[in-house]
């Protein structure tokens, strides 16, 4: 059996318990569920709680907005919608973004004309980082509602403070933690058996290989996420803590200095020069499979084992961390403020947490990104089910990947994106 005809089986399960005992309780057959009766003590509440937002949700399109830029992630989504289609009649519509700031914006220009409750034109949201700052700051996202999902109890966060805080922002429950992410380097060992893991041994071996290295165009996340790795690695210790405060404009200019002048040193012997970059992270992925670069990134530890699965990579491909640590943070999802589906959001987005789908999203067949469930508090059943993934060998391991460290306050992204255009882009 597949790991996806499994989920199909345990979702299929689920929904009938759930919509059988709302009929049973009403002494019918019918399909349609019947209004659940009266809580008795906290877990029927809960669970109760929970049935009159299956009930709610049935019918309702979820209009999920998630960058599109990766077929495997895309496929993955559609595979859970068709789940949460058959199993809970919540229809979801992907909507694919080049970048989530585009609907981020169109959230916030429809709470400015007026519908900061209802009437938007997005009902879930992929999210992380600057763009979460963004609506929370603005009050423009629903909750707290993380503790109202049944699956969140597998999430223990205080197991990883990337869980709980976004960037320098508390969750508070208004995101779902949906997957781990740490940025490493992504080199093919029998073409490059020794990768440059800091900024001076890569900044040589960009010129010892001219034309063999590029890097993603920011304000794509791979390539804005180099310039955060590399400023980090960049500065001295004792003037790092200022970069997890919100950006200074009267001193960003002195401790960016060391990035821009390794950015320039590099750019003559980058392919083309550095007066090109691929636009997003696959599409430097393409170009390392065709041979037109050497290295790569990944923000994903198991980009390497999906590539090499997939054929799209020799089985010598590996990702290794960066030499001191490398950026590490959660992605989530979340229900905008004036989202009209919140119910069917809400069944979606306890979906992508089960343990069902998050062991899906590891398997590098299908995507190999990190879960965010704690074995602790899986059954054994469920334990077994991530114990048999195959993650290969080309999955790093916590040695190779090396200690994880923060971001920047969210606001350095912005302000970093902004001058790398003036400098690269501009004229």
């Amino acid at each position: 059996m597949t790991l996806w005809m499994r989920i199909a089986g345990r979702m299929a399960l689920a929904a009938a318990l759930s919509w059988g005992a709302s009929a049973q309780a009403a002494g019918s057959t019918a399909t349609a569920p019947q209004p659940a009766p009266k809580p008795q003590g906290a877990q029927l509440r809960a669970q109760t709680d929970w049935q009159a937002v299956l009930d709610e949700a049935r019918g309702q399109t979820v209009r999920f907005n998630a960058w599109g830029g990766d077929p495997k992630i895309n496929e993955f989504i559609e595979r859970v919608a068709a789940e949460a289609e058959g199993c809970c009649a919540v229809v979801v519509e992907q909507v694919k973004l080049a970048d989530t700031a585009e609907a981020v914006a169109r959230i916030k220009a429809e709470a400015a004309a007026g519908r900061k409750t209802e009437g938007g034109s997005v009902d879930l949201i992929w999210i992380n980082g600057e763009n979460f700052a963004a609506l929370r700051t603005a009050d423009l996202l629903w909750g707290p509602m993380l503790d109202r999902l049944p699956d969140a109890r597998f999430i223990d966060l205080g197991a990883n403070p990337a869980l709980a805080r976004d960037g320098s922002l508390p969750v508070d429950g208004y995101e779902v933690p949906w997957g781990l992410s740490q940025f490493g380097l992504v080199y093919d060992r029998a073409v490059t058996p020794d990768p440059p893991r800091s900024p001076a041994a890569l900044a040589d071996w960009i010129e010892a290989h001219p034309g063999r290295f590029t890097y993603p165009a920011p304000p794509d996340f791979i390539g804005s996420a180099f310039l955060k790795q590399m400023l980090i690695m960049l500065l001295p210790k004792d003037k790092r803590p200022a970069l997890m405060r919100p950006v200074d404009p009267a001193r960003a200019p002195d401790l960016t200095a060391p990035l821009w002048a390794w950015l320039d040193r590099i750019r003559p012997a980058m392919w083309r020069e550095g007066r090109a970059f691929p636009p997003n992270g696959p599409a430097l992925e393409r170009m390392q499979a065709d041979g037109a670069v050497d290295l790569g990134f990944a923000f994903h530890p198991g980009q390497a084992a999906s590539a090499i699965a997939s054929g799209l990579m020799p089985a010598s491909t590996r990702v290794i961390g960066w030499s001191g640590g490398s950026i590490a943070n959660a992605h989530f999802v979340a229900i905008p403020a004036n989202a009209d589906a919140k119910a069917g959001a809400m069944v979606f987005a306890n979906m992508l947490i089960s343990p069902e789908i998050q062991a899906a999203k590891l398997d590098p067949l299908i995507w190999g990104d990190m879960t965010v469930l704690s074995a602790g508090r899986l059954s054994e059943e469920d334990r077994a089910v991530f114990r048999d993934i195959d993650l290969g060998p080309a999955w790093p391991s916590e040695e190779e990947l090396g200690p994880a460290i923060p971001e920047p306050h969210p606001s350095w992204t912005d302000w970093l994106e902004a001058e790398w255009s003036r400098r690269y882009l501009a004229g």
